[in-house]
């Protein structure tokens, strides 16, 4: 919501059939959006019958425990995040991460910064590790070093892809593949054998709704 124009008009005149996470991430968290009004934003996206998941912050969260009960009256189930923009940490401290994630909400989420592919195997360790422990959980190594972890994420029991819709949008952050092309790539790392569940891939002939209108 924070990088689109008039989110809630959009979402009042959304017709598609896909559902949609709603997120009005902050500037202290990487996106565009003050803290005045955002969660009330928020909270009224959640009302709409097409938002399934709202993305909000472990931080957040974990400072105003009560928003966890507010969405859920809406109907809507919790992405809670966390994203360091800095580094991985150790695995003793991403479980930990994961763990409070899943506390709060329905899908624990992580994106991390790898400085080397050993990061990127840590990320996917945990991952892995979650989803045998029962937690639908979520995990990406950001920027190009961690690409591929979008590509094979699904194999260790990433339960989400993110991608922009768009091959030639220049918005998107470093590592992000365009959806098309991420959901080709997936498709060809499929394994039917894989236990429990794997993510759902997007195909080619599936329409996708129409993006929201960014702002400048």
């Amino acid at each position: 919501m924070d990088q689109a124009d008039d989110p809630l008009e959009q979402l009042a005149a959304y017709d598609g059939e896909l559902p949609i996470i709603a997120t009005n991430r902050a500037r202290w968290f990487g996106g565009k959006a003050s803290d005045t009004g955002r969660l009330d934003d928020l909270f009224s996206a959640s009302r709409y019958d097409a938002v399934e998941f709202v993305d909000i912050e472990l931080e957040t969260v974990r400072a105003k425990e009560w928003l966890a009960h507010e969405f859920r009256e809406n109907d809507v189930q919790l992405i809670i995040s966390h994203h360091d923009f800095d580094e991985t940490p150790d695995r003793e401290v991403l479980d930990a991460i994961i763990e409070q994630c899943a506390e709060f909400g329905d899908v624990a989420k992580v994106a991390v910064y790898p400085q080397n592919q050993r990061d990127t195997l840590t990320l996917l360790e945990a991952v892995n590790d979650a989803t045998n422990r029962g937690i639908d959980v979520a995990g990406i190594s950001m920027g190009e070093l961690g690409s591929h972890t979008r590509v094979i994420g699904h194999l260790y029991g990433s339960k989400l892809g993110y991608a922009p819709l768009l091959a030639d949008d220049n918005d998107y952050a470093p590592g992000q593949i365009p959806l098309e092309k991420l959901a080709s790539l997936i498709e060809l790392t499929k394994n039917e054998r894989v236990d429990g569940r794997v993510i759902d891939t997007i195909r080619s002939e599936v329409s996708v709704p129409k993006e929201l209108t960014l702002s400048d």
